[in-house]
C-alpha cells in the first residue's frame, strides 16, 4: 500500500486526535461510489466489536499490531502484559501511538518489515485489505513465514462483500468478474478537505477464497467468528 494513497487518512486521524471530534475522511470508489469513514471508530475504546474481543483473547506471546493506526489494540495488549510492537505506514498514526504510550513503535509497512520475529502477528479492521488484490494476497502470504516463530499465528479480518443488498455494490463486483478480476478488489482513493490520495486498490477477502490461497502457501486457516454481515475474523498458523 503506497502510504501517499492513505496521506488523507492519517490528516483526519491526526486533526482528530488534536481535537476535531467531527473528523471525517471519505472514500471515492473508481465507479463514483462515495462512503464516509468517520474516525472517531478509530480511537473507541478496545475491545468494542465482537470480531476484536475474540481476536483479543486470542493473542499470545509477542506481539506484532501490523497496520496499528491510533494503536488501540496495542495499549489494550499492552496493559495485558504482553510485548508488543505497532508498526503503520502512517507518521501521523506512528505518532500519535507514541503520544498515546505504544511502547515500541515503527513507521513500516509489513511487506518490507523485518524487525524480530514474533508469536502473534494482529491485523484488525480489515488490515489485510492493504495487499490491493489477489497478487498481493500471494506476496504477502509467502512473505509473512518470515515474521512468525514456529507456532505463530495470524488473526486477521475480512469481509465477504457478495453479503449486501447495495445494486451498485452488486454492479461493482460483477465488472470485477467480467473483466477478469476477483469481485472483492476494490480500486478507490481517500479524500480529507483539500487533500486527495491517489488511487489504490483495497482487497475484501471471503474467507473460503482465502482458505485456498492460505493452504498454496502452506498455511492452515480456520474461521473463528462469522457474522451475519459477512464480516469475520480467521486464525492462519
Amino acid at each position: 500500500m503506497d502510504p501517499a494513497a492513505m496521506k488523507p487518512y492519517g490528516l483526519a486521524l491526526m486533526d482528530y486526535h488534536k481535537g476535531n471530534k467531527s473528523a471525517s475522511c471519505t472514500i471515492i470508489r473508481d465507479d463514483g461510489e462515495v462512503s464516509d469513514l468517520p474516525i472517531s471508530t478509530f480511537f473507541r475504546p478496545a475491545p468494542s466489536f465482537e470480531l476484536e474481543k475474540i481476536a483479543l483473547d486470542r493473542c499470545y506471546g509477542h506481539i506484532l499490531d501490523a497496520g496499528a493506526g491510533t494503536g488501540i489494540h496495542s495499549l489494550f495488549l499492552q496493559k495485558k502484559g504482553f510485548k508488543v510492537c505497532a508498526i503503520d505506514v502512517l507518521s501521523e498514526a506512528v505518532q500519535i501511538m507514541v503520544e498515546s504510550g505504544v511502547a515500541d513503535v515503527h513507521q513500516a509497512d509489513i511487506m518490507s518489515f523485518s524487525v524480530g520475529r514474533y508469536d502473534t502477528i494482529l491485523m484488525m479492521g480489515h488490515g489485510i485489505g492493504m495487499v490491493e488484490n489477489i497478487a498481493g494476497l500471494e506476496h504477502f502470504l509467502r512473505r509473512i513465514h518470515t515474521l512468525l516463530n514456529p507456532g505463530g499465528q495470524i488473526l486477521l479480518t475480512s469481509v465477504d462483500i457478495r453479503n449486501t443488498k447495495n445494486a451498485n455494490d452488486l454492479s461493482y463486483q460483477q465488472k470485477n468478474l467480467e473483466s477478469g478480476k476477483y469481485f472483492g478488489e476494490i480500486r478507490m482513493r481517500f479524500t480529507y478537505q483539500d487533500t486527495t490520495g491517489p488511487i489504490c486498490g483495497w482487497l475484501h477477502i471471503d474467507a473460503e477464497t482465502l482458505k485456498v490461497y492460505s493452504s498454496r502457501a502452506s498455511w492452515h486457516c480456520e474461521v473463528l467468528h462469522q457474522q451475519g454481515d459477512g464480516n469475520y475474523l480467521a486464525r492462519l498458523f
